[in-house]
């Protein structure tokens, strides 16, 4: 099958498109997938990079689950799945044959009803992934989907709003909050706004000019310049009452001015730091105001369910940007890094590009 495989850290060099890797089979309890659709996500970026450091040096060499990697290298990445099943292992029901599945990127490593995210794994990095025409994932991962939405604009939902969900989950938002969202335009911070209203709360978007009024359309009841002169004074100037939340997905400078933006008694949850992992923190900020700090990654059994619900009952829906052929897949990462889009990026095996590509096609 084509496939673009991770060969190593580094550089796009690093991940190579071949034509020639071997097709999975589906092991007991497990499903195979023929893919229609992946979505693109930081992670793949960070761990193709190594860019996760370790506890005592921010800059080693380091994949996702710090010290204890799972990774193995040649690896086959993409958590964003989307497709229809097409072969079943040993104690799987044939009925499952032909449902449009999303898969749940998620390895639990406990058993259900063990909400515990202490030993979490992911489909793309402990085991391989759906940058491929087909990938083989345990028959719970895989929910059917019968909901009217393009398999292009499903696979925009996956990774990003389970994260986004999860740390709404840690925060405890609740309807009538304001919560401050940074990294608005990408696909957790996208993500977090459509469910904050779900929530019944008020989310406002921190986002750099020429992205407000798409911000606005998926429910951002405001937008903040993320390079305005002062953070703090425009936010007090923009927003009607305390913010009661953060979510944030940049971090680095603005860190410090976020915490200082909430309310007292407020909550701070962070999933990403695509604008610096290290941090200046002014412990007095946290302890005078009570605060609360909360780092979330991925999500829970229960949250990817609520995730299905919302989408079955259109509660939420898809923010494609566009679509690229598997094949060119160096490409789609290169625009990825670019952050210059609104929602998500996905890839398309290029033998479905017809179908599920082309119309929504870069």
């Amino acid at each position: 099958m084509s496939a673009v495989q991770l060969v190593g850290h580094g550089g796009l060099d690093q991940l190579v498109y071949s034509q020639s890797v071997r097709t999975p089979s589906p092991a007991a309890g497990e499903v195979l997938i023929d893919v229609h659709a992946c979505g693109m996500n930081n992670t793949d970026v960070w761990v193709r990079e190594g860019a996760y450091g370790s506890d005592t040096d921010p800059s080693e060499v380091s994949t996702w689950r710090r010290g204890r990697s799972t990774l193995e290298f040649p690896r086959i990445q993409g958590t964003d799945i989307v497709g229809s099943i097409v072969a079943v292992g040993d104690g799987v029901s044939e009925d499952r044959l032909g449902e449009r599945v999303m898969v749940d990127f998620s390895i639990y490593n406990r058993p259900e009803g063990d909400e515990s995210l202490a030993d979490i794994d992911y489909i793309g990095h402990g085991r391989d992934g759906g940058y491929a025409e087909y990938v083989a994932v345990p028959s719970e991962n895989a929910y059917e989907i019968t909901a009217d939405i393009s398999d292009a604009g499903l696979a925009t939902f996956c990774c990003a709003y389970l994260t986004a969900e999860q740390m709404l989950v840690r925060s405890r938002l609740a309807a009538g909050e304001r919560v401050l969202v940074t990294g608005a335009s990408g696909g957790v911070g996208s993500a977090i706004i459509q469910l904050a209203r779900a929530r019944g709360a008020i989310p406002y978007a921190v986002s750099s000019a020429g992205k407000e009024e798409a911000l606005r359309e998926i429910g951002a009841e405001d937008v903040i310049l993320r390079d305005t002169e002062d953070l703090v004074a425009e936010v007090e100037r923009v927003i009607d009452g305390p913010v009661d939340v953060v979510a944030d997905l940049v971090a680095g400078p603005m860190f410090n001015d976020l915490l200082r933006i909430l309310r007292p008694e407020g909550r701070y949850s962070t999933a990403g730091a695509i604008g610096g992992p290290v941090v200046d923190l002014d412990l007095r900020t946290m302890y005078l105001k009570q605060l609360e700090l909360h780092g979330s990654s991925q999500g829970t059994r229960t949250a990817f369910r609520r995730l299905v619900d919302y989408i079955q009952d259109g509660t939420i829906r898809p923010l494609l940007d566009r679509t690229f052929p598997l094949s060119e897949f160096h490409e789609a990462q290169s625009t990825f890094m670019g952050k210059s889009y609104i929602g998500k990026l996905v890839v398309v095996p290029d033998r479905h590009w017809e179908t599920v590509g082309a119309p929504y096609g870069s």
